[in-house]
């Protein structure tokens, strides 16, 4: 029998043809964004934490080339350990199947194999953006134009906080993808609750947030909901901190000639060295928050 180009776990098939919730989780986190052994122990936590409210999770990846919705934890297990895993975006996935090789995918990745598979919800923790200097290098990321064209509803806590917050907002607004603050019209910058730009619209319950999922699909609108859940204000990074933080790591990748595709892993790992960890316990914080509310609006949206 030969192997499916894209593999949708049993269990997460049934939840979606009997209408129970489901959430769709990325492994990038697991294999890029987190050291070892605390990506698989945050891994195996969401799993856990959504099947503690009746939710199936659907965690996503590439294992040996197969695009794979709902990864077993033999499988998770062992994309967290492997080393010089290929980061997987949506432009990656048929070099990924053609080599046969493991992937942790992105947020794009993620979107889209999750939509392919009939999954309304996605938890991530902080989104791509557009980069600063964007008006002369181009790089923006490929989340965004693959989120203007994937409906699916993507809880994050903001973008990245080392990105154009500004101009990446201006995007979102150019392509079509309504932004919307849970509790809050300030949009948050992943590390800490406030980025200081706002947004046009709030919702306070994972209802409003269904209804205005429901909303889109009656439309027919082809386009991603992005919901911007803040971290808890007594668990972000101390946003003066952060600005300082920013401004010398900046500086020091300057002073290092870093830029393009290595300037986003440089300034997060200045980050975590210079606040001695601590900006890895924010990340988690913020995953976890949205992986909890991502369970509670796909929840919703059975009913």
């Amino acid at each position: 029998m030969s192997t499916p180009v894209i593999h949708v776990s049993q269990e997460v098939q049934d939840a979606v043809r009997e209408n129970r919730p489901v959430v769709a989780l990325e492994s990038t986190i697991f294999t890029h964004g987190l050291p070892r052994p605390r990506n698989l122990d945050v891994a195996l936590e969401a799993e856990a934490g959504l099947r503690a409210q009746g939710v199936t999770p659907a965690t996503i990846g590439v294992f040996n080339g197969v695009a794979t919705v709902g990864l077993s934890t033999e499988q998770i297990t062992e994309l967290s350990n492997t080393d010089n895993i290929a980061k997987a975006s949506l432009r990656d996935l048929p070099v990924v199947r053609a080599l046969g090789i493991h992937g942790g995918t992105t947020v794009a990745a993620t979107a889209f194999l999750a939509h392919h598979a009939g999954v309304k919800v996605f938890s991530t923790g902080g989104l791509g953006g557009v980069h600063h200097g964007a008006s002369e290098t181009f790089d923006e990321s490929a989340d965004m134009t693959t989120l203007a064209q994937i409906p699916i509803l993507v809880i994050s806590a903001g973008v990245k906080s080392i990105l154009d917050i500004p101009a990446t907002l201006e995007r979102f607004e150019t392509l079509n993808i309504p932004v919307i603050g849970y509790g809050t019209t300030k949009y948050p910058g992943f590390y800490v609750t406030d980025s200081g730009f706002s947004i046009g619209y709030s919702v306070d319950t994972p209802e409003e947030v269904a209804a205005v999922v429901t909303a889109r699909d009656e439309l027919g609108l082809p386009q991603s909901v992005l919901l911007a859940n803040p971290v808890a204000a007594d668990k972000q990074l101390p946003p003066e901190q952060l600005d300082d933080i920013l401004a010398r790591a900046w500086a020091e990748a300057d002073k290092q000639g870093i830029s393009g595709n290595a300037s986003t892993p440089f300034l997060l790992d200045f980050i975590q060295k210079d606040t001695k960890g601590l900006s890895l316990d924010v990340n988690v914080e913020v995953y976890r928050g949205n992986v909890a509310l991502g369970g509670l609006v796909a929840t919703a949206l059975t009913r």
